[in-house]
């Protein structure tokens, strides 16, 4: 089995190469011999992952922000309850963002994400995050009917958002946030194989929306603008992963791997005690053992 900070360069986007969706794969790259073993591997992580964030949390000296964009149907929310299984639930946070709301909209598109910025200590996901700014926002030219001066409504929109996004993310990690960016990268025939299972399967229904199947048209133009978010956003510090989605136990596997490879990153350990503190807990256990 292959090391998994080698493995991981494969699927990694800091800045050092470019993105081009249409030349990488959508499955585990031959790795189908190794599925048993691998599943085992996610299992073993899932409890590594746990013992990390206890000492992250105990630390509080920095945070994990974990970013999840995918299209439709690429399995977000399945992937965060394995992956997050195990995990403390005190120690995370979950959010996911619909459509800005009256308040929302009115201020700047950043405002209600930084609003649910974990503390220290802590790991959030973003299930959708700022990132639909330069998706579906540009996918529909929906930032042309925005309140905004004639100043900022141009052109040159969206490319600035990329150097917005940036900015912000740059501010995030000075300022003690890991942020891990992670693409289910789903292929349009998979995404049409789980439609027909949420439309035929009655347990399922309440999954798909005939919105999926409009928003399926705009394929193409959803390929291009993850790329050029991905390729526009993609820094040493802040990078992206772009993860194979056909096949659940692969995609959880390496979701498994990045999150893992990142806490080991930062490693957190447990906060230790002064003599003074130590001299107190002393001073407290004869206290219990004299009752």
């Amino acid at each position: 089995m292959e090391k998994s900070a080698e493995l991981l360069k494969e699927y990694r986007y800091d800045g050092e190469k470019k993105l081009t969706l249409n030349k990488i794969s959508h499955d585990s790259g031959g790795r189908d011999g190794q599925k048993d073993e691998l599943m085992k591997k996610t299992e073993q992580n899932l409890f590594e992952i746990d013992a990390l964030q206890e000492k992250l949390y105990a630390e509080s000296k920095e945070s994990v922000l974990i970013v999840l964009q995918a299209l439709d149907a690429a399995g977000k929310d399945s992937t965060i309850k394995h992956v997050m299984s195990i995990v403390n639930p005190q120690s995370i946070d979950v959010f996911s963002f619909k459509t800005p709301n009256t308040e929302e909209a009115a201020h700047d598109f950043l405002w209600r994400y930084h609003k649910r910025l974990p503390e220290r200590g802590k790991m959030c996901i973003f299930n959708r995050s700022y990132y639909e700014e330069v998706l579906v926002v540009k996918v529909h030219e929906f930032w042309k009917s925005y309140k905004m001066p004639g100043r900022t409504i141009n052109s040159g929109y969206i490319s600035q958002k990329y150097k917005d996004i940036s900015a912000w993310e740059k501010y995030l990690y000075g300022n003690g946030y890991r942020i891990v960016k992670i693409f289910l990268n789903l292929s349009k025939e998979e995404q049409k194989k789980r439609f027909l299972e949420r439309i035929d399967r009655q347990e399922k229904n309440w999954k798909f929306s005939a919105n999926d199947i409009q928003e399926r048209a705009f394929w193409d133009k959803y390929q291009e603008a993850f790329e050029d978010a991905i390729n526009g956003t993609s820094t040493a510090d802040c990078p992206w992963y772009v993860v194979p989605a056909d096949q659940k136990w692969y995609t959880r596997y390496l979701v498994s791997e990045i999150l893992v490879e990142t806490l080991r990153d930062i490693n957190p350990k447990f906060p230790e005690l002064s003599p003074e503190e130590e001299k107190q807990l002393a001073e407290c256990r004869k206290q219990l053992e004299s009752e």
